[in-house]
């Protein structure tokens, strides 16, 4: 009997499998020689602490103080995701409202960007004297900063429904609501996660903000008190912590787009730094 010949076709290479372990090695490699390099500069030109730390000095002092820290920036991931779950729910239901009809769209739109050109920074100040000092004002900061990518992408994925796809799902019996929730929504997704990424990074960085005006503890208070008292390294190793926690963050969202629209980005380079895309 002849046995089946096993499909060789199929099998990748050891060229495209080093390939692979390259590119997820890749943003590793970078993150590492830019460290290097900062290290060479400062040491080379004999820089001062006090302008410009080593990040060897900046991982002794984040080694020293780490308990301090980590208690800070469990704080500001706490706030920050708070924030960045309340702008998810109301900016999937705004976008959708927006996106499912041109009479919203057309009446609140040109609204929405009026208030997104508004700087944030200079909301914080009125949130104190509304909410008094401490977290709430770093939520809605994060939640002001992060909503509006996600209505925007949510309700660019409604509104451009092809116009032939709703007729013949009207033909078929659908209603309003069941087209907008079986085709619009699902198209929507690749936008919705792509507005994720970019919404998570801004996030952290109004919470931190908001720490810096109006907190008082935090990765955003912790940096302001580092710096004031001539801390520099100690304020670079609280500003690398906020940086993880954003590639960190930046990573589930990507890990959590593959799953769910790989439909759409199948053989597409996402740039994640999970995985090597």
């Amino acid at each position: 009997m002849i046995q089946p010949k096993a499909d060789v076709s199929r099998r990748p290479s050891k060229r495209s499998l080093r390939r692979k372990a390259f590119r997820a090695l890749l943003p590793w490699l970078v993150i590492i020689a830019i460290f290097v390099l900062w290290e060479f500069f400062v040491t080379l030109f004999g820089v001062e602490e006090f302008v410009l730390p080593a990040p060897s000095a900046i991982f002794v002092a984040a080694w020293q103080w780490h308990w301090l820290i980590l208690e800070n920036a469990w704080q500001t991931f706490m706030t920050t995701a708070i924030g960045f779950l309340v702008a998810i729910a109301f900016g999937v239901c705004v976008g959708i409202a927006v996106g499912s009809s041109s009479v919203v769209y057309e009446g609140f739109y040109p609204a929405l960007i009026g208030f997104n050109t508004i700087p944030k920074v200079a909301v914080v100040p009125i949130l104190v004297i509304w909410f008094g000092i401490g977290t709430v004002p770093a939520i809605i900061t994060a939640f002001l900063l992060s909503f509006f990518p996600i209505l925007v992408n949510v309700a660019t994925g409604i509104a451009t429904m092809e116009p032939e796809m709703q007729d013949v799902l009207r033909a078929l019996g659908a209603t309003r609501w069941q087209v907008i929730t079986k085709v619009g929504l699902p198209r929507s997704m690749p936008y919705f996660f792509a507005s994720l990424k970019v919404a998570i990074t801004v996030a952290f960085v109004g919470s931190s903000v908001a720490e810096t005006v109006a907190g008082n503890k935090g990765i955003g208070y912790f940096m302001l008190v580092a710096s004031s008292r001539f801390e520099v390294p100690l304020a670079f190793a609280a500003i690398l912590v906020t940086g993880a926690m954003g590639i960190g963050m930046y990573a589930v969202a990507s890990v959590i787009e593959r799953r769910m629209t790989g439909w759409a980005t199948r053989g597409v380079t996402t740039g994640s730094f999970a995985q090597g895309g």
